[in-house]
């Protein structure tokens, strides 16, 4: 597993994605490593998330982007919300957190 470190703001955009959980593994968005970066500038009043996921062909991509969007639009009402799917790096499970795995155990 990857470990970073993440700033206040970006701290509290995850937390937020933890609501959302993968369907398909039961385990939330955050905890199994596919959101990759958080961009949150307040001046342009904007909110980027890169993420992934575990793979290309995933059935309900577009099911977990959508409820990404209207949670962040919900919590930050003011902003211009983009979530960018991206595919490098290649997800692994080495990206699930420690409490990703206890989920899935």
């Amino acid at each position: 597993m990857i470990q970073k470190t993440f700033n206040a703001e970006e701290t509290k955009v995850r937390e937020l994605l933890k609501q959302i959980p993968d369907p398909e593994v039961e385990v939330n968005i955050v905890d199994l490593g596919l959101i990759y970066h958080i961009r949150k500038d307040d001046e342009a009043k904007t909110l980027e998330i890169d993420m992934t996921l575990s793979t290309p062909g995933c059935p309900v991509g577009d099911t977990i982007i959508q409820h990404i969007q209207n949670l962040l639009d919900i919590n930050y009402p003011d902003f211009n919300v983009s979530v960018n799917l991206i595919w490098e790096p290649e997800w692994t499970p080495d990206f699930i957190t420690p409490e990703g795995r206890e989920q899935l155990y």
